[in-house]
């Protein structure tokens, strides 16, 4: 089984984590025993109903936003959740993840992201009080996530490189039902990782767990985004 992996973003080799992400994830398929293909995926080739996707097993929302296309990386990101492809978005990944679920889960059409739309009224995504550029620190996973489970710890380090977040005004909307869930927060309790109930895997970081690659370490949530892949596989 080949299992193929779209690296949804604008690939820059120059960003840290897109030289990461293809490590973290060889590390992982070696652990899963799967032959995993990742392949980089513009953000301004995604179609709205995200037909671009259709023959990956498994989505990855990479880091480094403002994307070539916003409205790309939102269809790729809501493909995935109505699909039923595993989905992991970090950083940027995080971000459009939150404010695709604000805009077509609830409804919120006028939701926007502070690094494109800095005056709109309705900000989900907001720039941070503390930038977290190149910053680590520890994270909390509530019981009953399922990134307690996938850590198999209560907390664990993470590293960061993002000036934007979760806006705290709207997380009480955003949590406020069975669906989107807090899977980590930091040490001030802010939410730094969101998870999606009844999904197979659908999970968003704020932190990095990818650059883990670049030291040749396996990181727990890669190899549970691989293997959620290798599970619901395509067969080339």
């Amino acid at each position: 089984m080949i299992v193929r992996v779209a690296l949804v973003g604008d690939h820059d080799p120059a960003v840290t984590a897109h030289r990461a992400i293809p490590a973290a994830l060889r590390i992982a398929a070696h652990r899963v025993g799967c032959e995993l293909i990742p392949t980089w995926v513009h953000t301004a080739t995604i179609d709205p109903a995200g037909s671009r996707l259709a023959g990956f097993a498994a989505v990855w929302c990479v880091p480094a936003s403002p994307y070539a296309s916003t409205d790309g990386a939102l269809a790729a990101i809501r493909f995935a959740r109505e699909t039923g492809r595993p989905f992991l978005g970090t950083c940027g990944g995080f971000q459009h993840a939150v404010l695709e679920y604000a805009r077509n889960v609830l409804g919120i059409t006028s939701a926007e992201h502070a690094e494109t739309a800095p005056d709109a009224a309705t900000l989900v995504i907001s720039r941070l009080t503390c930038s977290l550029v190149e910053k680590s620190g520890r994270v909390f996973f509530p019981d009953g996530s399922r990134l307690r489970v996938v850590y198999g710890a209560a907390d664990a380090d993470e590293t960061y490189h993002c000036n934007y977040g979760l806006n705290p005004a709207f997380e009480q909307t955003l949590f406020a039902g069975p669906g989107l869930g807090v899977a980590a927060r930091d040490a001030a309790g802010d939410v730094r990782a969101i998870e999606l109930a009844g999904h197979p895997f659908f999970v968003g970081t704020l932190f990095q767990p990818e650059r883990s690659g670049l030291r040749g370490e396996e990181h727990p949530l890669v190899t549970a985004f691989v293997e959620a892949a290798a599970k619901g596989g395509t067969v080339l």
